[in-house]
């Protein structure tokens, strides 16, 4: 083979030619930086507070007695409440939340002290719009904790006038429960949500990318040229063609480590070597899980589908925000097919825990499983491009 030939044929002649591709379409910029930064820059200054703090919401007072004032102001003493309307009915309060004002109220009804006071246990109602999961559990959560505190003081001062002597308090709570939050002692939400939610952002737009690129070359039938500048071998055709996007995908992930635990100061107890050993297999892996969907739908629009549903999807399924145990068996096992759910095994070990590397083994070798996936279709995606047929 000449020198010319040699220039334009093997291995790094596909790699400048994919690397020429993403310089000169604007889709690749969008795809590889400005959505992926757009979202973790996003992400972790949407939680800077760890949590949601003074919630919008309302108190329906219909009551007007020292008791229920004084839970009045207990609630807008609240840390994660922000009483903001003090609504004089139920239809006024439920149309603030409807017009999303508020995202919950309380409401003390009538006689609520002189029914207390009687032993007829009356009702506290509080309502929340669980639209807005997160700021909707937060209110809840502080919502029935003034209802429970309060039935405690009014228990407490009734026993104490009856003449009872001993420590009230242990007869209303016998056992003391200490909490202690492991791994995350600071219970800082911004912790959790952003070392699952931007990984799987980087997942998804992985799986697009790699999709898309191989699409591209059946739609406009490139393919063909593809696989003689690979003398014929899908194998040097695939690697090569991936190689400029991996390295970009590694820099990426590798500012995302960087973004989240340097400057955003979150913890590792852990090894930052097989931290940083995890992202990179964990590009590779999501990789090859869209080779295998090109290879089995080898179709632009099909596999893009395929990748944008499962990858949308991930962040339910893959137990982020529901947990695995308590989902029915036939739903909690796709949590288990995606490679977002190993990098996040994998974290909650090392950087978390601070386990040692054996107890996260078996996840790296599940992303050796996914980088080993677009073996079993290759000979499928070479036939499809050594004769291109574009289905739009």
């Amino acid at each position: 083979m000449s020198g010319n030939n040699r220039n334009i044929y093997g291995f790094w002649a596909i790699a400048k030619r994919s690397l020429l591709q993403i310089v000169r379409r604007p889709i690749y910029w969008v795809a590889f930086f400005l959505l992926p930064l757009f979202c973790f820059i996003m992400l972790s200054t949407l939680m800077e507070e760890g949590l949601p703090v003074q919630v919008p919401a309302a108190i329906v007072d219909k009551d007007g007695t020292e008791l229920s004032r004084n839970i009045s102001q207990t609630l807008a003493g609240m840390q994660m409440v922000d009483i903001q309307y003090t609504p004089d009915s139920f239809t006024e309060a439920r149309h603030l939340m409807q017009e999303g004002k508020i995202f919950g109220y309380f409401l003390i009804p009538e006689n609520y002290e002189a029914q207390l006071l009687a032993g007829r246990a009356p009702e506290i109602t509080f309502y929340t719009n669980m639209t807005y999961y997160v700021p909707a559990s937060l209110l809840f959560k502080t919502f029935k904790a003034t209802a429970l505190y309060t039935k405690a003081g009014l228990a407490v001062n009734v026993i104490g006038s009856a003449g009872v002597t001993s420590d009230v308090t242990s007869m209303l709570q016998p056992v003391n429960i200490t909490t202690r939050g492991i791994g995350n002692p600071e219970l800082n939400y911004a912790i959790y949500l952003c070392n699952s939610f931007a990984p799987c952002v980087l997942q998804l737009m992985i799986l697009l990318v790699t999709c898309f690129s191989l699409g591209q070359e059946i739609k406009y039938h490139t393919s063909v040229h593809l696989l003689n500048m690979a003398g014929g071998s899908i194998y040097r055709a695939i690697a090569a063609k991936m190689l400029p996007q991996t390295i970009i995908w590694w820099i990426i992930a590798l500012f995302l480590e960087s973004w989240l635990f340097r400057w955003q100061a979150y913890p590792v107890n852990g090894s930052w070597l097989w931290l940083t050993i995890s992202e990179l297999m964990f590009v590779l892996a999501c990789q090859g899980m869209a080779i295998f969907f090109f290879g089995i739908l080898p179709n632009l629009r099909l596999s893009l589908s395929v990748s944008a549903l499962l990858g949308i999807l991930s962040f339910s399924i893959a137990a982020f925000s529901f947990p695995a145990q308590s989902m029915y068996p036939a739903i909690g096992i796709f949590s288990w097919l995606m490679p977002i759910r190993y990098n996040f095994l994998i974290y909650g070990n090392i950087a978390l825990n601070g386990l040692p590397l054996y107890y996260s083994r078996i996840w790296f070798v599940m992303y050796i499983v996914y980088m080993l996936l677009p073996l079993t279709v290759l000979w499928r995606i070479r036939r499809e491009m050594a004769q291109p047929v574009y289905a739009p």
